[in-house]
C-alpha cells in the first residue's frame, strides 16, 4: 500500500517542476522579442530603423508632383483655350518629363488675399473695400474658398478659409486703415502658411493688392518664393499705383507713370522669351525680373530692391497688374479671373528629383499658330534649413 500510495505523489512532483519551469520560461521569450535580436554566427547585427526612415523621406520627397500653371496666348494677346495635353511639352533641367496630370481651369481654387491696409494707401482704400464682389465672382467662383490677410506693421488673419462669398466680401468692404507699416513679405509668408494646408487637388493662388513696398519683414523674398514654388502656389498682384496714390494728393514718392499704354510693348524683349503681359513688364527700366526671380530663389539671403511684385509673380507663374485709376484695380481683377480661368494645369513627377539645387521648368507647345506660353521658371531644392 506505501508503495503504491507513493508512486503518484512522485508523478504528482514532477509534472509540477515541470509545469513551473515552463512558466518561468515564457517571460524571458518576452523579453526576447521585444529588444535587438542576438545576431547568428557570421552575420551581422540588426541596426536601429533611423536609415529606413531616412530612404522613406528620400522617397516621398522624389515622388512629389510638380504643379506648372500655364498661360497660353495668340499674337494678339488673346487667351487660346483650345489645346489638348499632346500639344505640350513640359522639362525640369533640360530632362523631358511624363505629364501625370491635365486640365484646363477645372480644379477649385483656393486663395489668400492680401490687402496692404497701411496709411500710405489711405486714398486707395475705398476703391479697395469695393473689390470683394469681383474676387467672389471671377476669381473664387461656385467651387473656390478664400481666406483674407491684412497687413500693415502687424499681419492680421482677416478671414479664415470659406467658401461663402458674404462673409468674405464683408471681410474685404470692412478694410480698416492701419499704420504706415508695409510688412510685404510677411504677409506674403503667412499667406503661404495657410495655403500649404489645403488640399494637394486644389489650384493654390495668392493676390496680393498692395504697393511694391516692404519695410520691417522678418522674412527675406526669396524665402517666400522658394516655399510657394515647393507648395506649388501661384502669386498675382493687383499693384497700388503710387502714381494714382499721389494724383489724390496723399503719398509724395511717386513713380513716373508708364510711357506706353496697357497691352502695348514699350521695350524690347528678354532675349529668347515671347512677350506676353508679363514679359512686358519684365524687361523695362532695365530690370530682367525674370532672371531676377531666378537669381533670388537660388540666393535666399539677398535683398530685392526693385519691382518686388514683379519678381514674386514673375518667379510662380503669376501676372502683375499696375492700375492707374480705381476702374482698372477692378479691371486688373477680372483679368487675373480671366487668366486663372483660362489656365492649363500641367503636373509631373521630377525624374530629377534626386538632385539638388535649381530646377528649371521649361514648357513647349506644338501648334502652328506661334503662340506665347508663360509658366514658372522653376524651383529650388536645398537641405532643411538652406
Amino acid at each position: 500500500m506505501k508503495a503504491t500510495a507513493r508512486v503518484p505523489k512522485m508523478r504528482f512532483l514532477t509534472a509540477l517542476l515541470a509545469a513551473l519551469a515552463l512558466v518561468g520560461a515564457r517571460p524571458a521569450r518576452a523579453q526576447s522579442g521585444s529588444g535587438p535580436i542576438a545576431p547568428r554566427p557570421g552575420q551581422a547585427p540588426q541596426t536601429a530603423p533611423q536609415q529606413g526612415r531616412q530612404t522613406e523621406q528620400s522617397i516621398r520627397v522624389r515622388v512629389n508632383l510638380v504643379n506648372a500653371p500655364v498661360i497660353v496666348r495668340d499674337s494678339k494677346g488673346e487667351l487660346v483655350l483650345d489645346l489638348e495635353e499632346n500639344n505640350f511639352r513640359i522639362f525640369d533641367n533640360g530632362v523631358q518629363q511624363k505629364i501625370e496630370g491635365f486640365d484646363v481651369g477645372g480644379a477649385p481654387l483656393s486663395v489668400v488675399l492680401v490687402m496692404e491696409t497701411s496709411s500710405r494707401i489711405q486714398a486707395l482704400l475705398p476703391a479697395v473695400r469695393r473689390t470683394g464682389i469681383l474676387f467672389t465672382e471671377t476669381v473664387i467662383g461656385e467651387n473656390g474658398d478664400a481666406a483674407v490677410i491684412g497687413y500693415d506693421d502687424e499681419i492680421r488673419r482677416l478671414q479664415d478659409f470659406t467658401a461663402d462669398h458674404d462673409a468674405i466680401e464683408k471681410t474685404v468692404s470692412n478694410l480698416k486703415q492701419g499704420s504706415s507699416g508695409t510688412r510685404l513679405y510677411d504677409a506674403l509668408s503667412t499667406a503661404v502658411r495657410m495655403l500649404e494646408t489645403r488640399p494637394d487637388a486644389r489650384r493654390r493662388v495668392i493676390i496680393t493688392v498692395a504697393e511694391a513696398q516692404d519695410g520691417g519683414s522678418e522674412t527675406k523674398l526669396g524665402e517666400v518664393l522658394r516655399d510657394a514654388q515647393l507648395a506649388n502656389i501661384t502669386i498675382y498682384s493687383v499693384g497700388l499705383s503710387s502714381t494714382a496714390a499721389q494724383a489724390r494728393g496723399e503719398q509724395k514718392n511717386a513713380g513716373a507713370p508708364s510711357a506706353t499704354p496697357p497691352g502695348v510693348f514699350g521695350a524690347p524683349g528678354i532675349p529668347g522669351t515671347p512677350q506676353t503681359p508679363t514679359t512686358q513688364t519684365q524687361s523695362g527700366g532695365g530690370v530682367d525680373v525674370m532672371s531676377l526671380a531666378t537669381w533670388i530663389v537660388q540666393h535666399v539671403e539677398a535683398t530685392v530692391k526693385e519691382r518686388p511684385l514683379e519678381v514674386a509673380t514673375a518667379a510662380t507663374g503669376g501676372l502683375y497688374e499696375s492700375p492707374v485709376k480705381d476702374s482698372a484695380i477692378e479691371k486688373a481683377i477680372d483679368d487675373i479671373g480671366g487668366e486663372l480661368h483660362a489656365e492649363y494645369s500641367i503636373s509631373y513627377r521630377p525624374s530629377t528629383m534626386s538632385s539638388g539645387g535649381y530646377h528649371e521648368i521649361r514648357v513647349q507647345v506644338i501648334d502652328a499658330r506661334g503662340l506665347n506660353v508663360r509658366s514658372r521658371p522653376g524651383y529650388y531644392i536645398g537641405a532643411p534649413g538652406a
